[in-house]
């Protein structure tokens, strides 16, 4: 790509999202949802576009679910901001969440680089 020209962005694929926020706040501790989606953007070297109307909701409903819980607090820039932060069952998730995407990946590889049978 020449210089100066960005990388595309991608969207977030249906399903990937939770598992990267649950993954961010267990590594990172509590953030509010500008943190995660920075950190999430950061992690993937800004390749992925993340829209806040996503972001959002997938944070409330993983709070629904009770896999991160929210508290308020103040941000670096001393404004009033919701925090979020991994739950116990948060915790429990995030292995299975991590095991079944592995799963995943080696499957649609296995269709994508198919290894020629050997007669």
């Amino acid at each position: 790509m020449p210089q100066g020209e960005s990388t595309p962005k991608q969207e977030v694929q249906q399903g990937t999202l939770a598992p990267m926020m649950l993954k961010t706040l267990e590594g990172l501790g509590p953030l509010h949802g500008y943190g995660v989606a920075r950190r999430i953007e950061e992690t993937s070297k800004h390749r992925l576009s993340l829209n806040y109307d996503t972001l959002y909701p997938a944070l409330l409903r993983l709070e629904k679910e009770g896999f991160i819980k929210s508290s308020c607090g103040q941000s670096d820039n001393n404004r009033r901001a919701k925090f979020y932060a991994l739950t116990a069952a948060g915790r429990q998730r995030l292995p299975r969440e991590t095991s079944e995407w592995l799963a995943t990946a080696d499957l649609i590889a296995a269709f994508l680089a198919p290894r020629r049978e050997v007669p």
